[in-house]
């Protein structure tokens, strides 16, 4: 089992991450048993067989590319407990945008994973966007990043996390 970033502690991590290899397509691929994290276009093309095969002990999420906004899932989510965000390389930016919209336009308030090319730098800034859960890179140590979710101590913008701007708590 993995081990990941979870509300700033580190635990194991029982989800797998559905990915369509070369060849694959929504409609046939097979899905595995368990918690699993599906790809937006799985999760359109099987949504009731993938409801229907789902249970607290093997839940379903769904996982967002890179570019694809949360708005099409805003009628499901009161049906996912997890919404994981791909970041496929550290430079793409994307998976901010896609967090702070599931939380302040859609009001989702079920875990906001990222997954992907995730490193410890990044972490205090996704957490400002909404994500609260963390799969690292397979070479980064989890324990070791938790340190860095304090790396600043007064964030001078409004976020997620912090709704009012540094200067209005100021002149509260």
């Amino acid at each position: 089992m993995t081990r990941i970033i979870k509300n700033r502690a580190v635990v194991e991590d029982s989800w797998s991450v559905l990915r369509l290899a070369e060849g694959e397509t929504a409609d046939t691929i097979a899905l595995p048993q368990g918690p699993v994290l599906v790809p937006l276009s799985v999760w359109h093309a099987r949504k009731s067989a993938l409801l229907a095969a789902s249970s607290p002990a093997a839940p379903v999420g769904v996982w967002l590319a890179a570019g694809e906004g949360p708005e099409s899932l805003a009628d499901d989510l009161a049906q996912l407990s997890v919404i994981a965000v791909d970041f496929p390389k550290f430079t793409d930016g994307r998976g901010y945008s896609a967090a702070r919209l599931l939380r302040e336009r859609y009001g989702y308030q079920g875990e906001i994973r990222a997954i992907g090319d995730v490193l410890p730098d990044q972490l205090f800034l996704m957490a400002r966007c909404g994500i609260d859960a963390f799969a690292l890179r397979a070479d980064k140590d989890a324990d070791k990043a938790l340190a860095l979710f304090d790396t600043f101590k007064t964030p001078y913008q409004a976020a997620v996390d912090q709704p009012q701007p540094l200067f209005r708590r100021r002149a509260a």
